[in-house]
């Protein structure tokens, strides 16, 4: 056992959109100021029958199908999320429970915006070192119910969904060309943290915007090119880039100063809006369902946010 990878993706989210239009009758906003300071369009929004253990639920049945597997062949759950409001059980074990999964290890991870690419990072370090041969790695997040609507800054960027990884052990006579997991990069800024929240009874998003964009655009290419260095790939290299999708005017200059000159760049945030943990699985999954991104294709996924925490690594299009 000598790697690891993507076996296969799987996304969900609610039926409910939410338009630019649909918001400009709750608050002070129109469609024009929204897409032109953050790219939205529209959003989906779960409903208060639909918890995210229930959105994660659905993403991870798909990415099991899509696998050809069943609940029993994985070892460890791991849901990434920050909008689970009950803190026992926990999303992974009512997953698990959803699922009809008999006796997996189950944990929650809360890094907010770049939970998934912890996760994700996490998994490969469990099936490395024997703990785990199957992992359902999941990013999922119900934004909706954590924002202020009454804060047009905002209740304009957040929405709801999940998206599901199978993470698995790779053999040494299939290392040679088979979609892996490089090396993550990861880290925090911890006395800017306060930049984004999830905080107070009940819980409630806010973020000081110009912070986080300053910090994006000009921190994070340096770090997202030496996550690429770690995987032995060069920027140019790239047939995809999935960044965190918490914003169209973050996305495209951080994309652009990265280098990926080839690469596709996803924007799934105009369609999703921000869906936090699950905006990446959501996006990627996307991109493969629809054929954007060959199997075998290197893509960069790099997380950033709330904590302002970071972490990305190199993949292999399962």
């Amino acid at each position: 056992m000598t790697g690891t990878r993507i076996a296969a993706l799987g996304h969900y989210q609610p039926a409910k959109v939410l338009t630019n239009h649909d918001l400009a009758k709750l608050v002070d906003t129109d469609d024009a100021w929204i897409t032109s300071r953050v790219g939205i369009r529209t959003r989906h929004v779960a409903g208060p029958d639909e918890p995210v253990d229930e959105l994660a639920a659905h993403a991870a049945g798909k990415a099991l199908a899509a696998a050809g597997l069943t609940p029993d062949d994985i070892d460890l759950v791991l849901v990434a999320t920050s909008t689970a409001i009950d803190r026992s059980p926990n999303t992974a074990a009512r997953v698990a429970a959803r699922l009809g999964m008999t006796s997996p290890a189950t944990m929650d991870l809360n890094v907010v915006c770049a939970g998934f690419t912890h996760a994700l990072a996490t998994a490969d370090h469990a099936v490395r070192a024997g703990g785990a041969r199957r992992v359902l790695v999941i990013g999922a997040d119900k934004m909706t119910e954590v924002c202020d609507w009454t804060d047009r800054t905002t209740c304009v960027l957040v929405g709801d969904g999940a998206g599901a990884a199978i993470v698995e052990a790779v053999e040494d006579e299939e290392v040679g060309d088979a979609p892996g997991i490089g090396p993550v990069l990861w880290g925090s800024v911890p006395e800017m943290g306060n930049a984004v929240r999830i905080e107070g009874t009940p819980p409630r998003f806010a973020q000081e915007g110009q912070t986080v964009y300053r910090w994006a655009t000009q921190q994070l290419p340096a770090l997202a090119r030496k996550a690429c260095e770690r995987s032995g790939i060069a920027p140019e290299e790239l047939a995809g880039v999935v960044l965190h999708q918490a914003n169209l005017r973050i996305i495209e200059p951080l994309a652009a100063k990265i280098g990926a000159v080839n690469a596709i760049v996803a924007r799934d945030v105009v369609n999703s809006g921000n869906t936090s943990a699950a905006s990446i699985p959501l996006a990627l999954a996307k991109l493969v369902e629809q054929g954007e991104l060959p199997s075998g294709a290197p893509v960069l996924l790099f997380g950033f946010g709330g904590n302002l925490s970071y972490a990305g690594q190199v993949i292999r299009v399962p």
